[in-house]
């Protein structure tokens, strides 16, 4: 009779205590919103915080990652930065967004050649994004690769995207042409 009322009791505290536990268990898509006003609040750890929770909830979601890189990059953290782009690209090869985050942390690093590839990446994936196309023109203008930048602003203007108008004036000067 112990042996048997030991036995209902381990067992009644065992469904008390995955019973609490699952009420208090937020989902993937809980951590990510979290994550996500956090990073809005420039709260890049409680952001990280979020998105590493939403991450080991379901491991194979792109956005966790994307955005958990951003919050990296925001505080200049670059290498894992980079490592988070690169996992949601493998989750999702086919997110212009994580391509684009990735080159521009690969700009800020200096590695020019990596960026143009992820922008020109990113552009395959959604031929109309613009900030992939003023990122890229970016990484042209400091490689000194201005003809090649040109062709970025008129395809943005083409596209009917907007771009940095100082950033052209930077551009007509050091190219010497007006478009």
């Amino acid at each position: 009779m112990k042996r048997y009322n030991l036995k209902l009791i381990l067992v009644l505290i065992g469904v008390l205590f995955f019973g609490i536990h699952s009420a208090y268990a937020q989902t993937e898509g809980e951590y990510l919103q979290n994550g996500n006003d956090s990073l809005k609040q420039g709260d890049f750890d409680q952001a990280i915080y979020d998105y590493t929770k939403a991450i080991d909830v379901n491991p194979h979601l792109a956005k966790p990652y994307d955005n958990r890189g951003v919050a990296y990059a925001q505080q200049g953290f670059l290498t894992p930065a980079i490592a988070d782009f690169t996992m949601a690209i493998a989750n999702d090869p086919n997110d212009p967004e994580a391509y684009n985050n990735r080159g521009y942390a690969y700009l800020r690093q200096g590695n020019l050649q990596r960026a143009i590839t992820d922008y020109t990446k990113a552009i395959r994936i959604n031929a109309i994004y613009v900030k992939a196309y003023n990122n890229r023109m970016l990484a042209y203008y400091r490689l000194k690769e201005y003809d090649k930048a040109w062709e970025d602003v008129h395809k943005v203007e083409k596209i009917g995207g907007t771009f940095d108008h100082g950033f052209i004036d930077a551009l007509k000067q050091a190219s010497g042409k007006d478009k």
